[in-house]
């Protein structure tokens, strides 16, 4: 899906002087983007056909370590290019930064130019080109949630990210007085959503103090992807431009919701028919749609490293508190780790509840797009829909309460490896060691005051 301004409109831009700047952009393993800024001139001249970056820039982790054990770079290998391929179907302004524009790039392989296996765009679009072998393509929504401070990044870092002021002091969910409190931002961040050629539909209070939800419009899958990498990006530019911070931890603090990133799934026909409503089935569900369902639960453990990729991930999922600790279906239950939404509509849809704020869109719609087709391949049976709530539920499919066990499910499923290649799913691997030998050698404030004087 084009965001329907194109490269001549920038070359007109730059012309008559109202766009100087230009952000290439690739995302990595974290969903975050990564790129150089082009002077416009030089851009529109060349460097909108190909531009290069460190190979590393995909083997890294959060505090942009060089870290050991990748196959596909190291220093071994002397860490050398990839290409950047502009995809000039995204290319767009960026209202909130001065006189800029900004185009997302697909990741080659600087001798091949074949797209590299493991970056977070080609895997979605792997399966994505997977749909379309089968006549059908994926619509998807992610909603965003996130915490709003009324302090700087640099004040927060300086504090040591403690006696943080949240922009409210109340649970303000669906608060009209509150947030108009924090209109500065949420304004600011919906309008400029807008002028960057992302569809908004409307920003809230969330379920704890200081949480807000922007919610824009459902798209197919890869365009989704590339909306929900570039908001979470501008969420944060526009917040720090006006003094204020924002996080996207999945859980900020124990005594605070944690922030979610429910993804709205289902497929069509190329000529827009909804192939997940049948009026003649129970709720309005197609076979179809019980079979894609039916994948989600049967792989609902393998898939859910790319739903909640770090330690601070599986901190969020409590009972009674919105995020799910059930890998089961519900009509309309939000207590589901899948709910069904939409019945008995041609906008009849599953709810993943499972993904949380800081997950990589690329890798979780890749994901979730896997299990379902490979329910459908194998024309997988539905179970009947849970009733009631779900955190109280005995018996039933549980969500990998730790980042070991959720590497462990990743690293030993079939379908994934399938679906991803072998390559990939031990690339990933690699990152989810990473990450849990990182935290396991580190010294908490928890340890310290529960046992600096009586361990």
């Amino acid at each position: 899906m084009s965001s329907s301004y194109t490269i001549d409109d920038l070359r007109k831009d730059v012309a008559d002087g109202r766009i100087d700047t230009v952000l290439a952009c690739q995302v990595d393993m974290q969903g975050r983007l990564m790129g150089k800024r082009f002077q416009a001139e030089y851009f529109v001249e060349s460097a909108w056909k190909e531009t290069h970056s460190c190979n590393y820039l995909i083997a890294t982790d959060m505090e942009m370590e060089t870290v050991s054990g990748y196959k596909a770079t190291s220093w071994e290998k002397g860490y050398g290019d990839y290409t950047m391929k502009p995809d000039l179907a995204t290319l767009r302004r960026i209202p909130w930064l001065e006189g800029t524009a900004l185009v997302l790039c697909d990741v080659l392989d600087h001798h091949t130019h074949e797209e590299v296996a493991h970056s977070p765009r080609a895997i979605l679009k792997k399966q994505v080109k997977r749909l379309e072998d089968m006549g059908m393509k994926a619509y998807m929504a992610s909603e965003l949630e996130f915490f709003l401070f009324d302090q700087t990044y640099e004040a927060a870092q300086a504090s040591g990210y403690r006696n943080l002021k949240l922009a409210s002091a109340y649970n303000e969910d669906y608060h009209i007085f509150q947030t108009t409190k924090e209109e500065e931002v949420m304004r600011a961040i919906r309008t400029g959503l807008q002028g960057a050629g992302i569809p908004v539909e409307n920003s809230k209070g969330e379920a704890s103090a200081g949480q807000e939800e922007i919610n824009v419009r459902y798209a197919d899958a890869l365009a989704m992807a590339d909306r929900h990498a570039i908001i979470k990006n501008g969420c944060k530019e526009i917040a720090w431009s006006k003094g204020k911070a924002i996080t996207f931890l999945a859980k900020w603090n124990y005594n605070a919701a944690g922030s979610s990133s429910h993804i709205h799934q289902s497929l069509w026909s190329p000529e827009e028919k909804p192939l997940f409503f049948d009026h003649t089935g129970k709720y309005g569900m197609s076979p179809l749609m019980h079979n894609y369902v039916a994948g989600l639960l049967a792989h609902a453990s393998e898939i859910t490293y790319f739903l909640a990729p770090y330690i601070n991930s599986y901190k969020r999922f409590m009972a009674g508190t919105f995020a799910p600790t059930k890998a089961i279906w519900s009509k309309d239950n939000r207590t589901a780790g899948y709910r069904l939404c939409g019945e008995e509509t041609k906008g009849i849809r599953i709810e993943c509840r499972v993904g949380g704020s800081d997950l990589n869109p690329y890798l979780a719609f890749a994901a979730l797009l896997a299990a379902g087709i490979d329910g459908i391949e194998n024309k997988l049976e539905l179970e009947a829909p849970f009733v009631g709530d779900a955190y109280g539920g005995k018996g039933v499919r549980e969500i990998p309460r730790t980042l070991r066990a959720a590497t462990t499910e990743m690293t030993e499923s079939a379908m994934l490896r399938k679906a991803f290649g072998d390559d990939v799913i031990d690339h990933y691997t690699r990152a989810a060691e990473w990450e849990q030998e990182e935290y396991d050698r580190r010294i908490t404030d928890w340890e310290v005051a529960r046992g600096f004087e009586r361990a």
